[in-house]
């Protein structure tokens, strides 16, 4: 069984990114799930229980928050694609943030 988490920390106050908007969908574009980032900057479950092998992408919508606290960023949305193989279990996607510049790795 695989399924997703996410974790949002904003890198330019060192804190957890709360409020933020993420979408996960197919590798097609298609969406199949949304959810917003707890006061921990973590959305511990998104989508289905179950991600059958294939592409997928999930969007942080960046610009919106950055927005919320009246400060301008060169990227509005972060999309990452990523890919599932059969039976790997929980995949988790964090994402450092800062007004104009993100990383993202595959975490545990």
């Amino acid at each position: 069984m695989s399924y997703l988490s996410a974790h949002v920390l904003d890198a330019g106050v060192g804190a957890p990114a709360a409020g933020v908007e993420v979408q996960l969908s197919t590798g097609s574009g298609t969406a199949i799930a949304l959810s917003t980032t707890n006061a921990d900057g973590r959305v511990s479950d998104l989508g289905p229980d179950y991600l059958d092998p294939g592409d997928y992408q999930i969007t942080f919508g960046s610009g919106a928050y950055y927005a919320g606290r009246g400060i301008d960023c060169f990227y509005p949305l972060v999309t990452v694609t990523f890919s599932v193989a059969h039976d790997q279990g929980h995949y988790h996607v964090p994402l450092l943030l800062s007004p104009y510049a993100y990383t993202t790795y595959r975490g545990s």
